[in-house]
């Protein structure tokens, strides 16, 4: 059964974004421009957090923020939010690198999941929130 608020990605889908080490957008893919709603303007200086959907634990991001400021890949379920309030489910890889200027920040891969994914996560999120 399909949510009306929901956005669904297509299968082929590969959602790109680029943030400095603070969660500054540096680049997003025309892809990830689309699902968000945002255009390239709108999103370049904004934090990453614009697309941040209310029903994401903050654990959740502890553990992304943790894990790739010690110089690690993280990999995740995440529900996003785009501009117009609607959301769209992912699963992430974040990389931590540093870029020729030598200046550190972080790349982010999205593709689609699965039904049995989102179901497993939308509960498990659900839970998490409710002992924050």
């Amino acid at each position: 059964m399909s949510d009306m608020n929901e956005i669904e990605l297509d299968t082929k889908a590969f959602l790109v974004s680029e943030t400095d080490e603070k969660g500054i957008i540096r680049f997003a893919n025309d892809e990830f421009c689309k699902y968000a709603g945002y255009s390239l303007d709108e999103l370049l200086g904004k934090p990453h957090s614009i697309v941040r959907h209310p029903d994401m634990p903050r654990a959740a991001f502890k553990d992304l923020w943790d894990t790739i400021k010690k110089g690690e890949r993280w990999r995740g379920f995440v529900k996003n939010r785009a501009k117009d309030g609607r959301y769209y489910w992912v699963f992430a890889t974040v990389y931590p690198f540093i870029s020729c200027d030598g200046s550190k920040g972080y790349i982010s891969c999205r593709r689609k999941i699965s039904q049995m994914e989102k179901e497993k996560y939308e509960a498990l999120y659900k839970e998490m929130r409710a002992k924050e």
